[in-house]
């Protein structure tokens, strides 16, 4: 059996712009669920996320796709937590409540006609 490739991918804590950051977790036994990926742990000191001190924070897995470049790949979207397990405050995802419907993706488009005879409407051709 191939070993599995779970990449867990957070943002840091880098002010005004976050940087995405990533891993690789490889595991023998994966069973493509969102609940089969553990939390993990990492130096927070690298990413702006803890002091030298004190620097671990936890990966909480929130969602998970299958890995489009890798063999035996999955995509792991976590969020950053805390050694005690609360949201670290770079985590904006938890400050979004469940119920909350003002998010939503909006197209825009701008359509721009031309033609090549001066002061002739396009709709006049």
């Amino acid at each position: 059996m191939s070993k599995i490739k779970l990449e867990y991918i957070w943002l840091d804590g880098y002010f005004p712009t976050q940087n995405m950051r990533s891993k690789t977790k490889v595991v023998d036994k994966f069973g493509g669920k969102l609940e089969d990926c553990p939390m993990w742990s990492f130096d927070g000191s690298s990413t702006r996320q803890a002091e030298g001190g004190s620097s671990d924070c936890l990966l909480k897995p929130v969602a998970l796709f299958p890995d489009p470049a890798r063999k035996d790949g999955w995509l792991v979207m976590t969020e950053v937590l805390n050694a005690d397990g609360t949201p670290h405050e770079s985590n904006g995802r938890a400050t979004i409540d469940d119920d909350d419907n003002d998010f939503g993706l909006v197209l825009s488009r701008n359509i721009l006609l031309w033609t090549p005879i001066p002061n002739c409407h396009w709709a006049f051709q």
